[in-house]
């Protein structure tokens, strides 16, 4: 697998002095940060699309243009809507989700999309079904697209719904994985957030899943991606140099080796 991890001017900055080996730069679809981190290492971009809704206010154009840029592979999308209630029929939702996945098939081809799994807080914006492994499976399967496993996203619903977190991953569609992001988990005071430096237990988790790609249980992505750090009011308390110089060489060496 190749290592990527998200731009960041710290990152850049480890990783121009030498601290971590890195293959690409993961980017959000903004084009001047693009092109920022471009100066550093090729970058990926991954996109802040959603399914569900009805891809309301797509700018194609736009799409097009990054991924000819950046020669990214996949064009992911979010299984995230939000024009459905809590409770709203698991039948329902995946008939919604398959239909906006297939509008982006017929434009990329199914094998350049990739569906990610989100994580589900009771009473938050996600509806519950929209992260049971039977609707995310159906996703998959009817549409022919791959999937995007956070292993992070996976292991908060997967406490949400009460469910042993390897259980749950492995009910999800791992046989037709393409992309993985990793990060730890914490609390913030309020909530379980992602996108927090490892703990012991979140490298125990990792190294399970990377263990799974390794011996052919999942399928093979194409890159490990470290979703620590980041740009903008979002991220910059997440941003710690020190967290980077120690973890990301570990995450390295553990993509390298699957």
């Amino acid at each position: 697998m190749k290592f990527a991890v998200n731009y960041s001017p710290q990152a850049a900055g480890l990783f121009a002095s030498g601290v971590f080996g890195l293959d690409l730069f993961k980017c959000p679809d903004w084009p001047d940060l693009v092109d920022e981190a471009r100066r550093h290492r090729p970058v990926y971009v991954h996109f802040d699309l959603v399914a569900g809704d009805g891809l309301k206010d797509m700018d194609w154009n736009a799409v097009d243009a990054l991924l000819e840029r950046t020669g990214t592979p996949y064009v992911n999308l979010h299984l995230a809507p939000r024009s459905f209630a809590e409770d709203a029929s698991p039948t329902l939702l995946a008939d919604r989700l398959v239909e906006d996945v297939m509008k982006m098939a017929a434009r990329y081809g199914a094998h350049r999309v990739i569906v990610e799994n989100v994580p589900y807080r009771p009473g938050g914006k996600v509806p519950r079904a929209a992260v049971e492994p039977d609707v995310i499976g159906r996703v998959v399967r009817e549409t022919g697209c791959g999937f995007l496993l956070d292993v992070a996203h996976a292991r908060i619903a997967a406490r949400s719904l009460g469910v042993d977190e390897r259980v749950y991953i492995e009910a999800l569609p791992v046989a037709h994985l393409r992309e993985l992001h990793v990060t730890g988990l914490g609390h913030d005071g309020q909530r379980l957030r992602d996108h927090m430096p490892l703990t012991e237990e979140d490298w125990a988790r990792t190294e399970w899943v990377v263990a799974r790609v390794a011996d052919g249980t999942f399928g093979r992505p194409w890159v490990l991606a470290c979703e620590y750090g980041g740009v903008g009011p979002v991220f910059e308390w997440r941003s710690d140099p020190s967290v980077m110089a120690e973890q990301f060489p570990r995450l390295c060496a553990l993509a390298r080796q699957a």
